[in-house]
């Protein structure tokens, strides 16, 4: 499929940038774009090439051109989702306003505490860590078979240094981990420090990312989507204005082919519902339906994935935590969802031959795609079949839902899995809250830690407050997976 791509680092965009992109767009006849899997903005096939006046500092990747890459940055999610206490967003604009040159590798500058922006899909991967201004390094160049760890922490403004200089060094010559190391350390004069601890990559649900919602105090941030991913120019470029109205100055691109714009003042809330109204907007999609991640512009995965919503929505499924990808067979591809369906290749001598697709189904160990090792559960089945498979995975995924926590071995790159019970006990009547099943009475989903409870939260026996529980010290047996 060729397809036009325009760079929007770190997925972070103004109201005035991208009133200049629909302008172009609609300078040339478009009606609507997409959005992709990188934070990226995606033009349809035809788009044509623009003089160096109007494409201003716009980075475009026609279908002919094979350099350029986007830097994904899970800068939405901060204020919105849980973050690392020490990780704003303006931190993240700092950091990407340093890299000047469009990168020809993907990087990705993530938190780990949030599940809306995956870790580890980009070659050069940062991470923070618990130390403020001190990031995990997590590289798989191209030609690598697994993922490797920078020795040491990376400073958050030698971030983009670090990234230039290795992408010199493996522009000129293949080299592993050591001697990336080595090369670097004897380029570069950075304030490096030392990994004194793993990194922890906690398991939260997926989050629930669309609609009007309360930011602090005095703020709301809304969450759109649109089912088929083609938004209509026209109305971006009133809500652009709007935005300008409210004083509003970025606009978030998510992985999930949506966006979050932050910042609504609550005396504006009423003006953005009437508008959305106004337009039509639906920002009540259920969580099964904005869970998904499709390649672009591929109207085969969207009827599949209509197909299977409308399903699982008719037989009264939850999936709430869980993730779905729809791809093509690859099995070098690095996916990012919970669950994966795979569509199989015709073999070439059949290719003339009308013959039904097959799929083959696999999920994310503990369902957690953040630790990237991918187990087949089905293979070469019909269509037809998949509701079934996919109802059998969600049981499958509340049967084993925990606490779980995804320690990364800093030596050897390997994942240790550490799995522990998050059970607490009322002292006076004895009754049990096991964050595994929740508190159904009180409105408690499955899957939520004591910690996470409401402070009013009470026994639902005999309403003992939350201070008058304590923990037992209960641990599943540890688990080891290769990275």
């Amino acid at each position: 499929m060729e397809l036009t791509r325009l760079i929007v680092k770190g997925g972070v965009i103004s109201p005035g940038e991208l009133r200049d992109i629909v302008n172009m767009g609609l300078e040339q006849g478009l009606k609507d774009f997409s959005f992709g899997s990188r934070q990226d903005i995606i033009f349809p096939k035809g788009f044509e090439n623009l003089d160096p006046e109007k494409k201003g500092s716009h980075q475009v990747i026609f279908p002919d051109q094979k350099s350029g890459n986007n830097i994904v940055s899970s800068y939405v999610s901060t204020d919105i989702f849980r973050n690392t206490a020490w990780l704003t967003g303006n931190k993240f604009l700092y950091i990407l306003e340093q890299f000047k040159e469009q990168p020809a590798l993907k990087v990705n500058i993530t938190d780990p505490k949030q599940q809306l922006v995956p870790l580890f899909t980009g070659h050069i991967n940062f991470i923070a860590s618990e130390h403020e201004d001190y990031w995990f390094l997590y590289i798989r160049l191209p030609n690598w078979e697994r993922m490797e760890v920078y020795p040491v922490l990376i400073y958050s403004w030698d971030i983009s240094k670090f990234y230039y200089e290795i992408e010199r060094i493996v522009s000129e010559e293949s080299c592993g981990i050591d001697m990336i190391f080595s090369l670097v350390s004897e380029a570069l004069d950075t304030n490096n420090r030392t990994i004194d601890k793993p990194l922890h990559i906690p398991f939260y649900p997926f989050p629930y990312y669309e609609g009007m919602n309360r930011l602090g105090i005095d703020q709301y941030w809304l969450g759109l989507y649109w089912r088929n991913n083609l938004y209509d120019l026209e109305f971006l470029k009133e809500m652009c204005d709007l935005c300008f109205d409210c004083k509003i100055g970025k606009i978030c691109i998510t992985p999930w082919k949506s966006f979050v714009v932050k910042g609504i003042p609550k005396d504006r809330k009423l003006d953005w519902e009437k508008f959305l109204g106004k337009k039509g907007i639906n920002i009540r999609h259920s969580l099964l339906e904005l869970n998904w991640h499709l390649p672009v512009a591929m109207d085969w995965a969207l009827n599949l994935k209509t197909l299977l919503v409308r399903t699982l929505d008719q037989f009264d499924i939850s999936t709430y935590g869980l993730t779905f990808g729809i791809s093509e067979y690859n099995r070098d591809g690095h996916y990012f969802t919970s669950i994966v369906v795979e569509k199989n290749e015709l073999p070439k001598d059949l290719a003339s031959i009308k013959i039904r697709d097959t799929y083959n189904v696999l999920y994310a160990k503990n369902f957690d795609p953040n630790n990237r090792t991918y187990i087949v559960h089905a293979q070469d089945v019909d269509k037809l079949e998949l509701p079934t498979i996919l109802i059998e995975l969600s049981r499958k995924y509340f049967d084993e839902l925990g606490n779980s926590v995804i320690e990364i071995d800093t030596e050897t790159a390997t994942i240790k899995e550490k799995k522990e019970l998050d059970v607490h006990q009322c002292q006076d009547c004895l009754t049990v809250y096991n964050s595994e099943y929740g508190d159904q009475e009180q409105g408690i989903e499955k899957g939520t830690l004591f910690k996470d409870l409401p402070v009013d939260y009470c026994c639902s026996l005999c309403e003992a407050p939350k201070a008058n529980f304590i923990a037992l010290n209960t641990e599943k047996p540890n688990i080891n997976a290769a990275f």
